[in-house]
């Protein structure tokens, strides 16, 4: 199923998200919940492309950011790509940060599947996305402000400050350079400004009970920090999940993204969840050290999908209850 789409999604990620090439040295690293599939077709077409080829499996981590086997982690600082497929993500790692320091250009695809990636990359029109998300991380930078609110009862503000705004475009091409399935923007807002009501109604994942969402997650914001949590079950198993580390940084929102990619569904799978287009997703951990921000380190990560959102960037409506509604985003939008 899905073998000849799959394998032109393959070349994509290989020839124009990665840049791959001749003679380059690939890594592919899964953890047993990977697809074998992907990992294949990604292998496969790296070795077409002239890649000198390497896969490693491991086994599952418990929880996503914990260190990888020593193997692996020196793999990764020897390779020119690499490319994530572990559902268990390294992003947050010491092993990540050391290979993109020591010049490998790193693309996360974690938890990828087939059927994923054959609508999340093969089917759109991946310029055209990359455009749309180039504007939409300008409109970020030159704004200061942001107000976002939801039909499920969100009403957060922030400032963002100056800080860095990231295009999760999916393209590498220099060394040290890192990037994610594409159809995202990234920030951190300043996380003393970071106020009101955030509720995730998509999904959440970590932990491994939650996903798709039955019932929303409400959550007291206060200067970047949740401070209340309210709800259902799910509320409380999220709880109960966050406070188990004894990690105080764990309730810190770690940052704030923007899901542009047009083939993306609330599926579950966090990847291409927080990717469903218009949506708002949150981070609440461990946060990169890119976003300039003064969370730092945690234990772990989790992340949450707000559905439907109303965006305003220094008053100015750019989006409207999930539908953009700013000239140049609503022109881009019909294309895609």
């Amino acid at each position: 199923m899905y073998n000849w789409e799959l394998k032109k999604a393959a070349a994509t990620v290989i020839e124009r998200m990665c840049n791959l090439k001749p003679g380059e040295n690939v890594l592919i690293y899964a953890d047993t919940c990977a697809s074998a599939q992907v990992v294949e077709s990604l292998a496969e077409a790296a070795h077409v492309k002239g890649g000198v080829v390497s896969v490693l499996w491991y086994e599952t981590r418990p929880q996503v950011a914990m260190e990888p086997p020593a193997p692996l982690a020196a793999a990764m600082k020897a390779a020119d790509v690499v490319i994530e497929l572990a559902e268990k993500y390294l992003i947050h790692t010491e092993a990540y940060h050391a290979a993109l320091e020591a010049g490998s250009r790193n693309l996360c695809l974690s938890g990828m599947t087939p059927e994923m990636m054959v609508r999340c990359i093969g089917r759109i029109d991946y310029a055209r996305m990359v455009e749309l998300g180039d504007l939409i991380a300008e409109l970020l930078r030159n704004a200061d402000r942001m107000r976002i609110e939801s039909p499920a009862g969100t009403c957060l503000e922030s400032r963002i400050g100056g800080r860095p705004v990231f295009h999760n475009s999916g393209v590498i091409s220099k060394p040290g350079e890192q990037s994610f399935l594409g159809g995202q923007v990234a920030w951190a807002p300043l996380e003393e400004t970071i106020n009101g009501v955030m509720v995730f109604d998509g999904s959440v994942w970590p932990p491994e009970e939650l996903g798709l969402l039955r019932a929303p997650i409400r959550m007291e914001i206060e200067a970047g920090t949740v401070k209340e949590i309210r709800g259902g079950m799910e509320a409380q198993l999220f709880e109960r999940w966050l406070d188990s580390f004894g990690d105080p940084s764990m309730f810190r929102i770690a940052h704030l993204c923007y899901g542009l990619n047009p083939g993306a569904r609330l599926t579950g799978r966090i990847l291409e969840d927080e990717r469903v287009f218009g949506c708002i997703e949150v981070g609440l951990g461990s946060q990169r050290p890119r976003f300039k921000g003064t969370v730092g380190r945690a234990k772990a990560h989790t992340d949450g999908i707000i559905l439907r959102p109303t965006v305003l960037l220094d008053g100015e409506e750019i989006e409207r209850e999930g539908r953009f509604v700013q000239q140049q985003l609503v022109k881009l939008s019909k294309e895609l």
